[in-house]
């Protein structure tokens, strides 16, 4: 956030610019912008609020999300129509049906994993080398963050989470403090070469390279690696809401 706040500072865009489109949104007043702004409102109303009163899960809120903003743009909106429905849901297979075959397969080869006692394996071997929290934590970010630049998230929590939990818990890393680790080294990949998918996103809507998205990123990517050390090296950051 820092930095985001000096880069903009610095070589942000036009701001008289800003400020005269600032000054046209404003002068249509708060009701006006309200009414206009209403429909997008709600949905992160409908999302958190079914998430934290329980009526369904992250993944669920996933699936209400888009039935929303189908439903808002179909009906109310009317943004799109009917005929342009089977082209979106041929992206979206595209899109997606890659993916789910890397899960499918993340899948059983946890399920391999299991079966054949490596995650005994591997933490026999971590417990015999590592005999302190702060070692293994540190091994473990090195190898997070290798991974995450060429595996996607989903597969990688599938495939490590399991196998690594039970050695680092023996040796005291408390699991909520693991997993933010986990999560956390696999986010910096998604911005980050070879395979990083964030940088593919951005390039498809600033109609770059890849590499290109890349280089503009380090300064992102060095301050994510200080918030990393500090989540890494103070436990507390993690998991002080623990009960």
């Amino acid at each position: 956030m820092l930095y985001a706040i000096f880069y903009c500072a610095t070589k942000g865009e036009d701001k008289a610019k800003i400020k005269a489109r600032l000054d046209e949104i404003s002068s249509r007043g708060f009701w006006a912008l309200f009414k206009d702004s209403f429909w997008a409102l709600m949905c992160p109303i409908i999302i958190l609020g079914g998430i934290y009163s329980g009526f369904f899960t992250p993944t669920e809120a996933a699936v209400v999300s888009v039935f929303y903003a189908f439903i808002v743009c179909l009906f109310i909106e009317r943004t799109i129509k009917f005929s342009a429905l089977p082209a979106f849901l041929m992206s979206s297979v595209k899109t997606y049906g890659g993916l789910a075959f890397v899960l499918a397969f993340a899948t059983a080869f946890g399920r391999v994993l299991s079966l054949t006692h490596a995650t005994a394996a591997v933490q026999e071997f971590i417990i015999n080398n590592f005999h302190s929290a702060f070692s293994v934590l540190s091994v473990c970010t090195v190898i997070f963050l290798i991974l995450g630049m060429i595996m996607d998230t989903g597969p990688a929590i599938i495939i490590l989470a399991p196998v690594l939990l039970p050695a680092v818990k023996a040796l005291g890393v408390n699991d909520v403090h693991f997993g933010v680790v986990l999560v956390c080294c696999l986010s910096i990949g998604l911005a980050t070469p070879p395979f990083g998918l964030d940088l593919f996103v951005a390039g498809n809507i600033s109609q770059d390279q890849p590499m290109t998205v890349a280089k503009k990123a380090i300064p992102f990517i060095i301050a994510f690696l200080l918030a990393l050390a500090l989540i890494v090296y103070v436990p507390e950051v993690s998991t002080w809401l623990v009960g």
